[in-house]
């Protein structure tokens, strides 16, 4: 067949489905059958699933004329998917396209949840076409013989690129494509990214640096105007003093007004615990919504999780409260309305959950934003600026992480062994590792033959062997099972499985929080009030709880996600308008707490960098607004701390939030002596941190993540996870002997590159601090604390306090301020 023919059958496909190819997806059915390679920008809800799936089909039928009548069976195609929870939906479309067309192509799923049985089946006959995630991908490439499996694959699409670009996840699958490309020379690498800053890099580091397939490719952008209508839900009365903690909760009549005007609803919190919250809230205010409401985060089990997906789709739910669980690509086309509570701290994640209502080509997504406090209507009016403007974060890719490579050649190792020179050569080719040396790479191999040079008298270390023909083969049946259990980059805290003592799974739990029950304690969790009956096995036993008891309810570490650089340079600008007569409907809803931040100090403009002093009888406060997010002014604030501490001996209390830091202290900072010392200078910012934060600590923490991915501790058999304060031990130890004894040792160095990069985000400090040398300092001495200082000052509070009592004391510290 030529190409008109195979498009027409295309063309009369979409048309049976009673819809019209958009361009973009005939521009990528020609670019994909001329055998180029791309990235394809589209929107989320427009039809980027059949871009890529129909011309894999087409490019099948015209290599196979007979193609009705005769099939040749291998795999054809592999999809990959951050995402297990979108395999089902993804296999559905492919399955629609290959038997419409009449061909007799399989299609399967590969992943986490494959059963026992379907694997050896697939490891018989692979299916056509295979939906899979890039750790299952790995697992692929750890069997014998997987050269045979790959050789006649003729397309490889990674579905999210943005997801897992810029994580260890993307590493792996920059690696695995690296050895795919050399195996399979006819295979065509295609990725799918929604919302996105640098998409050109991005092509990039999925291709490969200047490679063939780099050379050979095409970036298409959908053109799609979708509308986008963010509507802010302000209250009716504005608080002059905001507080962060009540979650928004005061205006969940005006949410209930939302959810019963629309079809179905997803309101999305950024944490678990909040999710949990407004569930619990919602039910107890409106019992109505029984039966019709249901939630939906990363730890309730995957049946519940299934349920769910499929009760939205069959519109059977009217509210669906979530977390990102519900973030990517699950196509749910009676969604109608998107409520985010709280800032979501980045317009890439806002646009995406905007993107999940009216989630069809040409319809409208309505996304409301629920401010938690006052302040946060400031991120509101950014983020309409920003869905105008189509401004997108840009996600910065990993370099250098030698974890992953340690894993990766281990797999290799594990399957049919592999010689170094050629696998340095593909290594060498992907962006991740562009700038390794000769002598990197020889420490790699020596490390994985040899343990490294402090760990030469143990045997455990020792995995791979060189054979006589210059192989590098794992040839232990303990060692490759160890490694094939621990595939993958993501390394979260150990989670235990909560189980009703009659039976019947619940979802999975954090061990910190759990440690901290006694059997008898009662906690809500998933909807449910439940008992602990006992720890056994990494499983919690639990029963249902008398409903009249107090329950704590679960909580998650890492739910605080900070501002982006794009989020920060938005809100800043924002602020700055303030001043002007240009108002949003936001800000003038904020004129009340800005007039009081003007009687008492002073409302910054672009020229201008805040810093207030006041005294209460905590002591004396001194705050900074850079706004900048939390994780840079965690860094500035220790480091600020540390140089004012040079001048004069001083011991600080540090707060921070989105917006500033406060340091805090028994006696009052010179701050004209330390403003005259050049407090913001940019010189020796990176020896100045090191000594400011425990940094040899933070290092520490993030090496366990680092020896977990590369194989240093084993983390247990399922069922029998090791704990977390023994893999903790296990890996200061390693951490504490290369520390003394091999300094030069890459992983070791690798775990302070990524504090400082990763963690601290020591980029953006530096840039902050350029930009507030060029500001003129403005510092304010206020007789009582401020609207803006007063979300920061009140976050300690909450450490001491429960929620109830720290609403009390918070409404007395108002009202005498506002005296």
């Amino acid at each position: 067949m030529n190409r008109e023919q195979l498009f027409n059958l295309a063309s009369d496909w979409f048309h049976q489905q009673g819809w019209k190819p958009f361009p973009f997806q005939t521009q990528t059915w020609t670019a994909f059958l001329q055998g180029k390679n791309g990235l394809l920008n589209a929107p989320t809800g427009s039809g980027k699933t059949y871009a890529l799936w129909l011309p894999i089909v087409l490019d099948y039928i015209k290599k196979n004329p007979d193609y009705k009548e005769k099939h040749k069976p291998g795999l054809k195609a592999i999809w990959i998917t951050p995402l297990r929870a979108l395999s089902v939906e993804i296999k559905q479309s492919a399955e629609r396209v290959v038997n419409d067309l009449g061909t007799q192509m399989t299609v399967g799923i590969r992943s986490g949840d494959t059963s026992a049985s379907e694997r050896s089946k697939q490891k018989g006959k692979m299916p056509d076409l295979l939906v899979t995630t890039p750790e299952s991908l790995q697992l692929l490439l750890a069997s014998k013989g997987y050269e045979k499996t790959f050789k006649d694959c003729s397309a490889i699409v990674i579905d999210e690129w943005h997801e897992l670009l810029g994580t260890k996840r993307g590493v792996q699958t920059e690696l695995a494509l690296s050895r795919l490309k050399k195996i399979a020379p006819n295979m065509r690498i295609w990725g799918i990214s929604a919302t996105i800053g640098n998409l050109q890099q991005a092509q990039e580091v999925l291709l490969g640096m200047n490679s063939e397939a780099y050379r050979n490719s095409v970036l298409i952008k959908a053109v799609i105007n979708k509308k986008i209508n963010v509507i802010s839900i302000i209250p009716d009365q504005m608080e002059t003093y905001p507080w962060r903690g009540h979650m928004g909760l005061h205006l969940v009549d005006e949410v209930a007004k939302i959810i019963k005007a629309s079809r179905t609803t997803l309101l999305f919190t950024n944490v678990r615990s909040a999710c949990e919250i407004w569930f619990q809230r919602l039910l107890e205010k409106y019992p109505e919504f029984a039966g019709e409401m249901a939630m939906h985060h990363g730890s309730i089990n995957r049946e519940t999780r299934l349920w769910v997906e499929q009760a939205i789709r069959d519109e059977e739910l009217k509210v669906v409260v979530c977390t990102s669980s519900l973030d990517l690509g699950v196509d749910f086309a009676p969604v109608e309305t998107i409520i985010q509570v709280g800032g979501p701290k980045g317009v890439a994640r806002f646009l995406q959950r905007a993107g999940r209502s009216g989630h069809q080509p040409g319809k409208e997504s309505n996304i409301y934003f629920l401010a938690t406090h006052s302040i946060e209507l400031i991120e509101a009016s950014a983020l309409k600026k920003a869905v105008e403007n189509t401004v997108v974060e840009d996600r910065v890719p990993y370099l250098n992480s030698w974890d992953v490579l340690v894993q990766y050649l281990n797999t290799l190792a594990v399957s049919d062994g592999f010689f170094p020179d050629e696998i340095y050569e593909e290594v060498k080719s992907t962006f991740c590792y562009q700038a390794m040396t000769r002598e990197n790479w020889n420490w790699i191999l020596n490390f994985i033959v040899n343990g490294s040079q402090s760990l030469q008298a143990y045997d455990e270390y020792k995995k791979v062997e060189i054979e006589e023909d210059g192989r590098f083969k794992i040839n232990s049946r303990m060692i490759a099972m160890h490694h094939r259990m621990q595939i993958g980059t993501i390394v979260s805290d150990a989670t235990l499985n909560v189980k009703f003592m009659g039976g019947g799974f619940i979802g999975t739990i954090e061990e910190w929080f759990i440690s901290k029950l006694n059997p008898g304690d009662t906690f809500t969790f998933g909807g449910k009030k439940l008992e602990l009956y006992r720890i056994k096995n990494m499983q919690v036993l639990v029963r249902k709880a008398d409903p009249s008891k107090k329950s704590r309810l679960v909580s998650w570490m890492g739910g605080r996600m900070a501002l982006s650089a794009q989020m920060s340079e938005l809100l800043r600008q924002e602020l700055y308008r303030a001043n002007s007569d240009d108002l949003s409907p936001e800000l003038k809803a904020l004129q009340p707490m800005f007039e009081r931040q003007r009687k008492e100090s002073i409302v910054p403009n672009a020229d201008e960098f805040l810093i207030e002093t006041f005294k209460t009888r905590e002591g004396h406060h001194a705050i900074f607004y850079p706004f900048e997010g939390r994780f840079v002014h965690e860094a500035l604030a220790s480091l600020l701390a540390y140089r004012i501490s040079l001048l004069s001996p001083i011991s600080f209390s540090l707060a921070y939030n989105d917006y500033g830091f406060e340091l805090l202290s028994d006696q009052e900072i010179n701050m004209q002596e330390v403003l005259d010392n050049n407090l913001f200078s940019t010189d020796y910012v990176h020896s100045d941190l090191q000594k400011s934060l425990n940094a040899t600590e933070m290092a520490r923490r993030k090496f366990r993540d680092i020896a977990v991915i590369a194989g240093l501790v084993f983390t247990g058999f399922p069922g029998k996870m090791i704990k977390t304060k023994h893999l903790q031990s296990g890996s200061q130890l390693l951490f504490e002997v290369f520390r003394d004894y091999e300094p030069e040792n890459l992983l070791f160095q690798q775990a302070y590159r990524e504090t400082f990069e990763h963690q601290l985000e020591e980029g953006r400090l530096l840039l902050a601090l350029e930009r507030i040398a060029n500001q003129e300092i403005v510092w304010k001495q206020c007789e009582k604390p401020t609207p803006f200082s007063f979300p920061i000052i009140t976050d300690r509070l909450r450490e001491k306090l429960s929620s109830e009592t720290l609403a009390e004391r918070i409404k007395k510290m108002t009202a005498s301020y506002m005296k």
